[in-house]
């Protein structure tokens, strides 16, 4: 299609957002934004990246905080990962290249948690680099107009996607290009319901022309969800909590909780006081169960976590080596997974 870059650019140049990420191309903003607009919608993202940009405005001041302070301004975004993983690449953008962001598409996926789309994001961006982007909304466009069955998410798939987006790329400018195939995947070629009948492809679009449209793209397999029963206790001793870290390989990692007993089904009250795991965190203390939530339901991409809160009042000091113990005022200071943040918000307003 030799004039799809032309119909595109006019598109985007009608209809591009005005964000905070594009009043400059500079490589470290560009980078900040495409992190943490993965798995992020636009709305919520772009508060994040103002706070982000606000305490963290160049790559040394990111690469000096403390890991617990990137994922405290990072908290309610999840996948905590890419948060770690920026920390890292900024110090080591410190360390290997004096502090100055790398030029090139080889050397900008070197940097730790970026990938092939990052890297071509950042490198056509900023740089002008000959590299086109796919992600989940090129996937979406491309597979949609050139009407292509080949499931994106297997090898064959990936390779036939990167090829066709390089052989579309606007040569003379492709960074816009690439900002205006994302751009016109989040807004005019929408998952669900896009408005095919205004669409500038429309005519040339094999997805539309069979009335197909909602069956592209293709995958090759379900993500499968696994279900975990978390029971959190709110320990509570002379209006203190306690606190413990998750330090294992698993989500949330680093990130602070109340202290937690995962079950293999959703427990109530009279479960949770007679099981082993619950007597020998209290070993004979006297407490006492003053409150129990409702089933929360907490949707990760591969899991499906269900919750509850349990209020236990201790009648006497407790001692457990690897907790910490908080003050009210204290606990929101530390980076916890979101649905902790959302029940203790509850439990003290004043502090949300």
């Amino acid at each position: 299609m030799p004039d799809f870059y032309k119909i595109l650019t006019l598109w985007y140049q009608q209809n591009k957002r005005n964000l905070p990420w594009r009043l400059n191309n500079e490589p470290y903003s560009v980078w900040v934004s495409e992190i943490i607009l993965q798995q992020t919608r636009i709305d919520q993202g772009t508060d994040y990246y103002l706070r982000f940009i606000h305490r963290f405005p160049d790559i040394q001041s990111l690469a000096m905080a403390a890991e617990e302070e990137v994922l405290k301004i990072w908290q309610g975004l999840g996948y905590y990962s890419r948060a770690r993983n920026m920390y890292n690449a900024a110090r080591q953008i410190m360390e290997e290249y004096e502090g100055r962001f790398p030029a090139s598409y080889d050397e900008i996926k070197k940097l730790k948690g970026i990938g092939d789309y990052t890297a071509a994001a950042i490198a056509s961006i900023s740089f002008g680099s000959e590299n086109a982007v796919v992600d989940g909304n090129v996937y979406r466009v491309l597979s949609r107009i050139f009407g292509i069955a080949t499931p994106i998410d297997t090898a064959k798939g990936k390779k036939e996607f990167s090829v066709l987006a390089h052989s579309l790329l606007d040569k003379q400018n492709p960074g816009q290009f690439n900002e205006a195939l994302m751009e016109f995947g989040a807004l005019q070629c929408i998952p669900r319901n896009p408005s095919c009948r205004i669409c500038p492809f429309g005519k040339s679009c094999i997805a539309f022309k069979k009335n197909m449209v909602d069956r592209f793209p293709f995958k090759s397999k379900q993500v499968v969800q696994k279900n975990r029963y978390f029971n959190y206790l709110q320990i509570c001793y002379e209006r203190k909590f306690f606190l413990e870290q998750r330090t294992a390989k698993d989500i949330w990692h680093n990130l602070y909780q109340l202290p937690l007993i995962e079950t293999n089904v959703l427990i109530d009250e009279t479960a949770l006081i007679s099981s082993p795991e619950f007597n020998n965190l209290f070993n004979g203390l006297k407490v006492t169960v003053e409150s129990v939530s409702p089933e929360i339901i907490h949707i990760l991409t591969h899991q499906r976590l269900h919750i509850r809160f349990f209020e236990i009042r201790l009648l006497q000091p407790m001692i457990a080596s690897s907790w910490i113990i908080v003050s009210e005022n204290d606990f929101f200071k530390f980076p916890v997974p979101k649905p902790i943040e959302n029940y203790m918000n509850k439990k003290f307003p004043q502090h949300g």
